[in-house]
C-alpha cells in the first residue's frame, strides 16, 4: 500500500491549531523531550513517528531494522504509525517521539511558522512524487494544457495547483477545479480531464493503464521535498549523536533496498503482511527513483539543498499561506546531522 495524497495534508494548515494546543497541554503536564536510554549505555530507544500508516516510504527503515542495522548503531527503533486522527508533528514536538517522518515539506514549513519547534534533518525523496495524471485522448503534458480543462484534486492539494498556475501566469479562472478524493474513476469516466496522486502509489494508478500521461509537479516548476525526517530543536541540540546513529542505519537500509529491491520488498511485506507484495514490487522502482538521484550520487542519501527550501518558502509566502512571518531556511532545516554522517551515507545515483 502506498501513500494516498487525499489523506496527506500537504499544507497541514487546518491542523496547526490542534498541534499547538496539544503541545501546550503536554508541556503543562510536564512532557519532556528526551531519548530513552536502554539498560546498556550505548542503547537508545527511539520512537519514529510516521506521518501516515506504514508504506513503501519506510521500506529502507524496515529493511534496516530487520537486518540489524539500527541495533548495530545502538538504536532500539519503534515505528509509531500515523493516520487521520494522529497529528504526528505535534507528537514529535511534544517529545513523545524522538524523530518523525512527513510526507511533504510544506507540512513542516507551516508547522514551524505556526509555532512548533521542529526542523528537517534529512530528506528521503529528492523530488516530490505528486503528479497530474491524464489520458492520451486529452493529454495534459504542460501547465498550459490545463487551460479550459477540469482538474480533479484533493482539497489539501488545491494550494499546489494555485502555485503551479501562478508560476506559469495562468489565471485560476481559466481552469475548472474539481475537489475530489483519491479515486481515479472520475478521470476514466470523463468527469475530469486530470487527477492527482503520487507516482509511488502503483495500486491506485493501475486502472489508468500504461498509456497514461504524467505531469509531475516537480517538472512543472514547483519543487517540493517528500519523505522528510525531522526532530525538535531540543532533540537536535541535545541528542544529535542519536539522530546521527539513526541516520547512518537508515542510510544503510536504503542502500540495501537500492541494491536488493526484491529482497527489501519481501522484508517489508513480512513485517507488515497487510501490504500487497505485487503492488509493492510495482512501486519500488519509482520509490528508488525519487530516493536516489544525481544529487544523492554527489552528496549522499538524505541530502537536501537550502536553495530548494528557499524556493518553497517563497512560493507559499507569495500565496499568503503563512499566518505570520515566513520562516527562514534555517528555521526549517539543518545540515548538522548530514555533516555528522557524511562518510556513512551512500553516494548512489539513479
Amino acid at each position: 500500500m502506498s501513500r494516498t495524497p487525499a489523506r496527506h495534508d500537504l499544507t497541514r494548515r487546518t491542523m496547526l491549531g490542534r498541534s499547538v494546543a496539544l503541545l501546550a497541554g503536554m508541556a503543562a503536564g510536564g512532557g519532556v523531550i528526551s531519548v530513552a536510554r536502554g539498560a546498556r549505555a550505548a542503547a537508545s530507544d527511539v520512537t519514529f513517528q510516521l506521518g501516515w500508516i506504514m508504506s513503501n516510504g519506510q521500506i529502507g527503515e524496515v529493511a534496516a531494522r530487520s537486518l540489524g542495522y539500527f541495533e548495530a548503531e545502538g538504536i532500539n527503533l519503534k515505528f509509531a504509525p500515523g493516520g487521520p486522527n494522529v497529528d504526528g508533528v505535534a507528537v514529535v514536538a511534544a517529545g513523545s517521539a524522538q524523530a518523525g517522518n512527513l510526507s511533504s515539506s510544506p507540512s513542516l514549513m507551516l508547522a514551524r511558522a505556526g509555532g512548533l519547534p521542529v526542523k528537517c534533518f534529512a530528506v528521503g525523496y529528492q523530488e516530490h512524487p505528486f503528479t497530474y495524471f491524464s489520458l492520451p485522448k486529452k493529454p495534459i503534458r504542460t501547465p498550459q494544457d490545463m487551460v479550459g480543462k477540469k482538474i480533479g484534486t484533493q482539497g489539501t492539494a488545491r494550494i499546489l495547483l494555485r502555485a503551479l498556475l501562478a508560476k506559469h501566469k495562468i489565471k485560476e479562472s481559466d481552469v475548472h477545479v474539481v475537489v475530489m478524493g483519491s479515486d481515479m474513476a472520475p478521470l476514466l469516466t470523463g468527469q475530469v480531464d486530470a487527477v492527482t496522486g503520487w507516482l509511488t502509489n502503483a495500486s491506485a494508478l493501475k486502472p489508468l493503464g500504461p498509456e497514461r500521461v504524467d505531469m509531475r509537479l516537480w517538472d512543472a516548476g514547483i519543487q517540493l521535498y517528500a519523505n522528510l525526517y525531522y526532530a525538535t530543536d531540543d532533540t537536535l541540540q541535545k541528542h544529535g549523536d542519536v539522530l546521527a546513529a539513526f541516520t547512518r542505519a537508515a542510510a544503510k537500509g536504503w542502500a540495501y533496498t537500492q541494491q536488493n529491491p526484491e529482497k527489501a520488498v519481501d522484508l517489508l511485506v513480512k513485517a507488515y503482511p497487510n501490504l500487497d507484495r505485487d503492488a509493492e514490487m510495482e512501486a519500488i522502482k519509482p520509490v528508488l527513483g525519487f530516493s536516489f538521484t544525481k544529487t544523492t550520487a554527489a552528496k549522499g542519501w538524505g541530502t537536501m539543498e537550502p536553495g530548494v527550501w528557499e524556493q518553497q518558502i517563497h512560493v507559499y509566502d507569495e500565496l499568503q499561506q503563512f499566518k505570520g512571518p515566513a520562516p527562514k531556511v534555517t528555521d526549517v532545516m539543518t545540515d548538522a546531522i548530514l555533516k555528522m554522517t557524511v562518510a556513512a551515507r551512500p553516494k548512489i545515483g539513479a
